[in-house]
Parts: structure tokens; sequence; C-alpha cells
């Protein structure tokens, strides 16, 4: 199974984290949804899967002995002032793989409060955690913080892909700010702040997207991994974006950063960072 698998909408309603509460609650959606799997010997077992608010999740069939997670979106979120979370654990040896059925659309709620949106991820010993959401979109007056926190023990594997659309088709982006922070093995691995849209100074200029729309990271954190790789630099000079890949410091880790005029392009180009990180 892999990113881009498709997943049914489910058709009954969702449960939102309080009865009162809706898409158009003038004080936000607060939800939490988590997702816990372990590993019992010979595949890998989901005993936690809390669906909340926006978040459905639904258990993909897989072979072998990892475990795959979908998770659909049962409503319009994040908007702003919206407070959502997902907390994802692959306990010791366990293998999980978790996907988004659609794109995020971040859009204007009926406050002017940020939305949130933090993803907490945990990768025990042994472990193996993929990460691999669809593009978030950030839609003309939306206003976003987006965090993604990542604690590795020190023989856990992870692949995190992030992207984002800064904007709708001939739409301005919204505000985007995002964070990315990794410790592997209680030591600091990365920790990247990105922001975008107004009222950031610069943000769309020839020295930080130079006019394209989508961005990316693609981290790679694999024990065996041979980290003495040279930065390699990705199609640059060329109109479909560029990418850089360079391992991290703290680890046996892989980061890649790309910029491209469309969430295709840059998908191709995370892809063949990817390549790249693998030895293809």
């Amino acid at each position: 199974m892999n990113a881009d698998t498709q997943l049914a909408v489910p058709k009954g309603p969702f449960k939102a984290a309080d009865a009162g509460e809706s898409a158009g609650h003038p004080h936000g959606v607060r939800a939490t949804a988590r997702i816990r799997a372990t590993y019992n010997g010979r595949v890998t077992t989901l005993p936690q899967m809390h669906s909340d608010g926006p978040f459905h999740l639904r258990r993909m069939r897989t072979g072998g002995r990892g475990a795959t997670v979908g998770i659909i979106g049962a409503m319009s979120a994040p908007l702003g002032g919206d407070r959502l979370a997902l907390d994802i654990t692959a306990e010791d040896r366990a293998e999980l793989e978790v996907t988004t059925a659609a794109a995020t659309l971040a859009l204007r709620g009926p406050t002017t409060a940020p939305a949130t949106y933090d993803v907490r991820l945990t990768a025990g010993e042994g472990a193996s955690l993929r990460w691999l959401p669809r593009p978030l979109i950030s839609a003309a007056g939306s206003n976003l913080h987006q965090t993604c926190t990542v604690d590795l023990a020190a023989t856990a594997r992870l692949l995190l892909r992030e992207e984002q659309l800064l904007g709708r088709a001939d739409e301005k982006s919204g505000h985007l700010v995002s964070r990315i922070r990794v410790h592997r093995a209680g030591r600091p691995l990365l920790d990247q702040h990105t922001a975008y849209g107004d009222p950031e100074p610069g943000w769309d200029g020839p020295a930080l997207l130079d006019g394209h729309r989508a961005v990316g990271q693609l981290l790679l954190v694999e024990p065996e991994m041979d980290a003495e790789h040279d930065p390699v630099l990705l199609r640059n000079g060329t109109h479909d974006g560029c990418a850089v890949l360079a391992p991290l410091a703290g680890g046996p880790a892989l980061l890649a950063t790309a910029v491209a005029p469309t969430s295709s392009a840059l998908r191709e180009l995370l892809d063949e960072a990817l390549a790249h990180a693998l030895g293809a």
C-alpha cells in the first residue's frame, strides 16, 4: 500500500470533540485522533485507533507484517480557530504507514484566530514509521500554524514527506507557518521553521520561492544507511523547480527540500530525491 491509495469517504456522520462544536462554531473545533501500533511477534496490530472531529481513521488491507492507516476528512478543516492534532505511535518493532485520502485544505474560518494542526510521531526501538500525507493547501484568507514533532528511538526508521501548496489555482496564498522538530535517541536531529504568505516579508521573492507555489520536505532516517553523502542538487536551472538532498549532522539521516511550480512537479522532485537517498 502506498500514499496514493484511494480511500472511500464515510457515509455516516462524524463525532466532534464536543457535542456543541461544528465546522462553523465561532470558537473552532478541538479534536485529537490517536493511532497506536504494536508488534505481536508475527504482524503489526492496531490496539488503538481513535477517530475524532474531522479525522476518520480506517485500516487498509496490506500484505506482510506492517499496517497501513488512512485518514479520511469528515468535515471542512482546518478553519480559523480550530485546534487539531494527530498522535501516532509505532511501538517497538512495529511497522506503520499513515496516509490521507485527499489533500488537507486550510480555509478562512468564522474567526481571525489562527488554526493549529499538530502532528506528533513516535517510533520505538526497531520500529518503522512512514508519514506520507497528501498535500496541505493554504487557501487565500486562511491562517494556519502547523507543527510536526517526531521522537525516534536509536534504532527506529522514519520516512516523512510533507507537501504544501500555497494557494489554489489563480489564488493568493494564505498565511502558513510550519515547523518540523525531530529528536533521535533523545538528541536533536532537525528543527526547521518556515513561514509563507502575508504578512511574512519576502516569502515569495527570488531568494526563497522565486515564483514557485509548491514546497516540500522529505526526511529519511535509516540506522543502517551510510550517511556520508555529499549534498545533491536536483534539476537546478530548470522551470520544473529544484531540490537539494543533504545529510543531517545528528545521525544517519537525509533531508530533501524542494520547490516547484505545481504539486505534481513537487512530488516528482521528492520521489527523485528519495531514489537518490536509497541509492537507486
